[in-house]
């Protein structure tokens, strides 16, 4: 018989579990798909927004959005268009349920249980499809499977769930140092937005007065060179913070120091064109995105959180 077995919302950037089904079965085979669970929890971030994971017997299948992965369990021949669409279902009525602020910040397992009521009601609707009355959507739905078909996540990208480590983990591990680089960063605070909209706002100024220096240059010989190359490196100097505030690389808060001192100095030699509010408002912001920089630091490993 095909049919919806479980389902678990999911935060993405560390697998905390928001809800889930309360009466999932406990048959061997449904135990096995949990510990599957368990590891795309981990995975989530790295995986595309719409998935399925076939173990077998069972389908795990998942969508996410704005942070939040919404996982469901069903038997191998549960139609997809019906899978994916009480995974809509369920995205749609947490959206305008739950405030996207509170499960950014949540930090208890499970602490929207309550919503397990909803994902009851709509399990026992989507497995008694003559009951559906929302056919007519289905439509759009396969259209939308097949112009963008789920990605199918192999076992071997997953690894084992039993403990044994895969050939595939093995060589992921071997090369973590490679893939530091592509870490992702913790989400950005409202300071570290201004940080960001005031380092653009630096490096366009410098930028502006460069041009303005080269124009001098053209119409008096008596312009300072350096002054351009000063204005053009604190320019560089500003969106290379920029890059630093949203990327994660090797070195990252020793380079956002050296990347200050350049700011400070191009403002040193500038002294004669800018006056003293100026010099502060630069070398300031400077110093503020330095900071940001280095409050802004790259996730760690998720929580082994029981999902």
């Amino acid at each position: 018989m095909s049919m919806i077995l479980s389902a678990s919302v999911i935060r993405v950037r560390d697998g905390l579990p928001l809800s889930a089904s309360t009466d999932y079965e406990q048959g061997t085979g449904v135990q096995e798909c949990r510990k599957y669970f368990k590891m795309l929890s981990k995975k989530l971030a790295q995986l595309p927004d719409r998935c399925t994971l076939k173990t077998g017997r069972y389908n795990i299948n998942f969508i996410s959005s704005l942070g939040v992965s919404y996982m469901m369990l069903c038997t191998e021949n549960y139609p997809n268009v019906l899978a994916f669409s009480f995974l809509d279902e369920l995205q749609k009525e947490f959206i305008t349920t739950y405030n996207m602020m509170k499960t950014n910040t949540a930090v208890r397992p499970y602490c929207f249980i309550e919503f397990d009521n909803f994902i009851q009601r709509t399990k026992q609707r989507y497995n008694n499809p003559r009951s559906l009355s929302t056919k007519i959507n289905l439509s759009d739905m396969q259209m939308e499977i097949k112009l963008r078909p789920p990605y199918q996540i192999s076992m071997c990208e997953l690894g084992s769930a039993n403990g044994v480590t895969s050939a595939f983990s093995v060589d992921y591990n071997g090369a973590g140092k490679i893939s530091s680089a592509h870490q992702r960063l913790e989400p950005a605070t409202l300071s570290g937005i201004v940080a960001f909209i005031l380092s653009l706002l630096c490096g366009a100024l410098n930028l502006i007065r460069g041009f303005h220096a080269i124009e001098s240059l053209l119409q008096s010989d008596g312009e300072d060179f350096n002054y351009i190359v000063a204005f053009f490196l604190g320019t560089a100097a500003c969106l290379y913070q920029c890059y630093l505030l949203v990327y994660y690389t090797n070195w990252r808060n020793v380079k956002s120091f050296l990347t200050f001192g350049l700011i400070c100095l191009c403002n040193m030699y500038l002294y004669e064109l800018r006056n003293l509010w100026q010099l502060f408002f630069h070398v300031t912001v400077g110093a503020f995105v330095t900071l940001q920089i280095w409050l802004r630091q790259a996730q760690g490993k998720a929580p082994d959180y029981d999902v």
